[in-house]
Parts: structure tokens; C-alpha cells; sequence
């Protein structure tokens, strides 16, 4: 895909409307896995939504089918809504349209979707009765919006766990392009794919492990690597079968210890250990709710938690298989059921697998109190970021960082 950004010269001509419509409308396309230029990458950052307001910091182009065009200047906004298959727009511009495309003037404002400053080109069109707003973007500057999003600000010392997030979020990208094609985008801006931040999200530090990085992916025998990462592994971290229903086997995906000399890498996350509590009435009214939909059990047929036990344990420590006891009898939760159905009170997900439970019953038998401790943040699977931290305190590179966490894989310049 030609990227907009040598497509846009800095001072935008009367050929405005013909370059986007040359440009506005592709469809996101999977490159072949070979080196080249760099890709743009196409980001839902609002998917289906009731409206959407686009709103310029400067100077920007709207262009409409048939190659006409409307301008919105600084401080001026349109809101947007669905009707059927159409646009319907308000504000500082008026009309319906079967899809819009904006795009900043000056290449040092940007365009908001709703309130948020996005570089590239926004395409706003409807679809399923609600609105979706797309941002194309060089995948470089995406990668610089994603890494301060997913990894937080960092210290100086902690400059190669930026850079190895930076690789992992540009070979994340580029393995997913053309995800969601048939929705007209490549990715996500949520956890869903990749935190997604847009241009307030980018700081000098991203842009610093963006550069140093550029092109830069984890590869496997000349291909790309899936790159799972999570937020604290809490000693190891886990297999893709531990984590996930629809799991294959990777050679470079599988438990990874995270010891140092007196201690873990990662135990300097604050949810290194952490506990929950339930009161009885608490967790029976949360499986009612989660057992239907994660299991297809009836929530009729939780009366009343007499029991919560592991069963089955991974060689890392993580739970396997959990048995919930109830008055007809056991429910068995495997391992990737398990965060979704014991959520937290506050309706989080569960911390993680490792996890162990104790049950406090009453006379009845009937628990009264459960009591989870748990061990590290999220799914397990891949570069665990607060060990990453970890390590690069410790003086470790990018490389030594990814390919601990991604064993037999190697940094390759794709671009």
C-alpha cells in the first residue's frame, strides 16, 4: 500500500480531491511477507458507534463521493450520525454522505475524532446502523502511538523495554493487517489488538524506541511471530493452551521462567501478588451471570457455592482445571474459562490463572467466604512488560529481552 504520507505533499494543491480519491477508499490488503517500504496501517478507532465529531485543530479537507470536497477550519466540527447506509452530517457542514474522508492541511495540526488528534487520514462511513471512523497511518507512527499507551512512561534506564514493546507492536501489526477486512480496517485501537492512543499518546521517549527500532520484527524461520505480550507473568509465564480455547502449538511460545538472583524480574509490578475476596452471595450471583454465557449452563442450576477447587495444574503453576461445586453437582472451568467466569466483584476479569482459593463455609456448607491469591496480570502468554522492565533495569538489550520471552525466534529489518 502507497504510504499517504509521500502521497501528501506539505502544501495541498487544487489535485486534493483526486489524490483521495485515488487514496481515501483502499481496502486494507495483507503484504506478502517480504522485505519493502513501509505499510500504512488502517486503525477502527470508533467501531459502529451511535455518532462520531470530527472536529480540526487547523486547516482540513473533507472529500465526498464524486471527488467534491468541503473544508472545515480551525475550532469547527461536524457531527456525524447513521442512517441506513448513509451519513448523516451536521454542524459546521451539512448533508448526507455514503462516506467521508478528512485530512489535516497542515501537516503539523491534526484531525479529531472525537476529541481525540489522530495523524494520517480519517474515513468516517456507516455500517451495521452505526458509525465507524478509520484512521490510515504509517505504521511507524502508529507503533509511536501504541508503545507509551501499552507500556506507560518510562525512566531513562528502562529505554530497551521500551524498544522491545516498539518491536512487538510493529510485528503485532504487521501480522494482523487485513484482521477486520471485511469491516474496512486492519485493527483495533482498544486492548482488543493494540492500546491506540493517536497523537497524544506519542511522546519523545516512543518516538526515540520507534526510530531506534524502525522496520525492526521478530521473526521465525523468515516469518513473522505472533507476539502475545501481558502485563505482569508473576514468575513464569504461561503456554498458549494455558491462556486460550483455540490454541496452537508455537515453537517459541511456551512457559519461560522469569527468576533472578533474589527474586523475579517482574515482582516490581504492583500486581506481582494480589488478592480477591467474594462474599457467597457475591460469587453465586456472579457465576449465574458468567456461567450462561463463557460455559452455556444454566444459571438456574447455581443454587447455592458449596465448593471452589483446582483440580489440574500446569507444570508453571497455573490452574488447569477448576471444579465449582454446587447443589446438582460439579461444573468443571478449564483453564481459559477461568478469568472470564470467577470475575472480580467489581466485574474485572480474574488477575490471572496462577491463582490458588480458599473457601470459608458456613454450617449449611454453603461458602461463605472465597478468597482468591493470585500471581502476575493478564493472559501470561509472550513478553511479560513489567518483567521486561525488569530486565532492562538489570542491563539487558532489546534483543536479549524478546528472544528470553520468544525463545529460537531473532530481530529481523523487514523494512
Amino acid at each position: 500500500m502507497t504510504s499517504l504520507r509521500r502521497l501528501w505533499p506539505r502544501a495541498v494543491g487544487p489535485s486534493l480531491g483526486a489524490l483521495l480519491a485515488l487514496a481515501g477508499c483502499a481496502k486494507p490488503t495483507v503484504p506478502a511477507r517480504t522485505a519493502g517500504d513501509e505499510p500504512d496501517v488502517r486503525v477502527g478507532v470508533v467501531v459502529r458507534a451511535q455518532g462520531v465529531r470530527i472536529s480540526a485543530q487547523g486547516a482540513v479537507a473533507a472529500m465526498r463521493g464524486g471527488g467534491s470536497e468541503f473544508r472545515l477550519i480551525e475550532g469547527q466540527a461536524v457531527r456525524i450520525e447513521a442512517a441506513d447506509r448513509t451519513l448523516v452530517v451536521s454542524g459546521a457542514a451539512s448533508g448526507r454522505f455514503e462516506s467521508l474522508t478528512f485530512l489535516s492541511l497542515d501537516d503539523r495540526r491534526f484531525v479529531e475524532v472525537d476529541g481525540v488528534a489522530y495523524r494520517g487520514v480519517i474515513e468516517v462511513y456507516a455500517r451495521e446502523g452505526g458509525v465507524t471512523a478509520v484512521n490510515q497511518v504509517g505504521l511507524e507512527a502508529y507503533v509511536a502511538g501504541v508503545v507509551t499507551a501499552e507500556l506507560g512512561r518510562r525512566a531513562p534506564g528502562e529505554q530497551a523495554a521500551v524498544e522491545a514493546q516498539a518491536i512487538v507492536s510493529r510485528t503485532y501489526a504487521l501480522d494482523n493487517l487485513g484482521k477486520f477486512a471485511s469491516e474496512g480496517f486492519d485493527l483495533r485501537a482498544t486492548v482488543t489488538d493494540q492500546a491506540y492512543g493517536g497523537v497524544k499518546a506519542e511522546t519523545d521517549q516512543a518516538w526515540r524506541a520507534t526510530r531506534a527500532t524502525a522496520g525492526t520484527v521478530l521473526t521465525q524461520d523468515g516469518e513473522l511471530i505472533s507476539t502475545f505480550f501481558h502485563s505482569t507473568c508473576g514468575g513464569a509465564t504461561a503456554a498458549p493452551d494455558e491462556a486460550f480455547r483455540t490454541a496452537r502449538p508455537r515453537r517459541y511460545l511456551r512457559s519461560v521462567s522469569d527468576r533472578r538472583p533474589g527474586g523475579y524480574y517482574c515482582d516490581i509490578s504492583p500486581r506481582f501478588r494480589w488478592t480477591v475476596e467474594w462474599d457467597g452471595a457475591e460469587l453465586a450471583n456472579i457465576l449465574r451471570r458468567t456461567l450462561p454465557s463463557v460455559m452455556g449452563v444454566d444459571a438456574e442450576v447455581v443454587d447455592a457455592v458449596r465448593d471452589v477447587t483446582v483440580r489440574r495444574r500446569s507444570d508453571a503453576g497455573r490452574v488447569t482445571e477448576l471444579r465449582i461445586r454446587v447443589g446438582k453437582g460439579e461444573i468443571p472451568v478449564f483453564g481459559p474459562d477461568l478469568r472470564t467466569v470467577l470475575r472480580e466483584p467489581a466485574g474485572r476479569l480474574l488477575g490471572s490463572t496462577a491463582v490458588e482459593f480458599t473457601a470459608n463455609h458456613g454450617n449449611d456448607g454453603v461458602i461463605q467466604r472465597l478468597t482468591a491469591r493470585g500471581a502476575g496480570w493478564g493472559h501470561g502468554v509472550g513478553m511479560c512488560q513489567w518483567g521486561a522492565v525488569g530486565r532492562a533495569r538489570a542491563g539487558q538489550d532489546r534483543e536479549t529481552i524478546l528472544t528470553n520471552y520468544f525463545p529460537g525466534t531473532k530481530l529481523d529489518r523487514w523494512y
